[in-house]
């Protein structure tokens, strides 16, 4: 399983609704499928059953991700469990003591920390990139919404030179998140050249399924973006 966080070009797609859409982001060439459950602000696009359905049907070598505010190492790995997930991105606030519980009891899970970009938090991010690095497999790199206090998922880009430094010092991969979409997201990667990306709403139509003309639009932009900074 480490392996998945060692490959680059990686493009996760979050907020999956049904099997259908599923089925065409993989079609799509979709790497990680997105499931946020447990949310701090947000409401969930489908319930725990639902998402435990729509995974079972994923095949290899499409991954499916669990999205969540838990910070319980317990509640982390029994929700882990019932949706048969082995990927779990971790937006809450989770303490270094019950990370490394949590590898202790559970080390065949691999753990993306989210990293939430505020304004001038940069020494606060590279103290976290320190202190979580022994304990998670990569970091993803989000916006922060001073009007809702969202930490991720807000649809909104952040200072993306804060982005370029976090890759430069964390020594694991990082994915980059925060309003990308098939407009932005080559220019994103050129600049902050990431080991991934992640997009939500920047691939929906007005009725909140991802648009397939949308998501192939993305896709090619960024296997584009990824090509040009890989032959640097």
């Amino acid at each position: 399983m480490a392996e998945y966080f060692r490959v680059k070009d990686i493009v996760q797609i979050a907020g999956i609704i049904d099997k259908d859409e599923a089925r065409m982001l993989a079609e799509c060439g979709v790497d990680y499928l997105g499931f946020p459950l447990r949310l701090h602000l947000n409401k969930e696009d489908l319930s725990e059953m639902e998402a435990a359905d729509i995974i079972e049907s994923i095949r290899l070598p499409i991954k499916s991700v669990l999205i969540t505010y838990l910070s319980n190492a317990e509640g982390i790995i029994a929700l882990c469990k019932y949706l048969n997930v082995s990927i779990v991105q971790l937006h809450g606030e989770i303490t270094v003591s019950e990370l490394s519980q949590l590898k202790l009891i559970a080390p065949g899970l691999h753990l993306i920390k989210s990293l939430i970009v505020r304004d001038n938090n940069i020494s606060e991010l590279k103290n976290t990139v320190h202190d979580f690095s022994p304990y998670v497999n990569a970091f993803i790199t989000d916006t922060y919404d001073p009007v809702t206090g969202a930490c991720g998922a807000t649809g909104k880009t952040h200072d993306w030179s804060i982005s370029r430094k976090i890759v430069e010092l964390s020594p694991l991969p990082v994915i980059l998140a925060g309003g990308l979409n098939p407009y932005n997201v080559g220019k994103a990667i050129q600049e902050v050249r990431p080991a991934g990306v992640d997009a939500h709403t920047g691939v929906e139509d007005k009725t909140g399924r991802k648009s397939k003309e949308l998501v192939k639009a993305f896709v090619y932009e960024l296997r584009e973006a990824f090509a040009k900074i890989s032959s640097v």
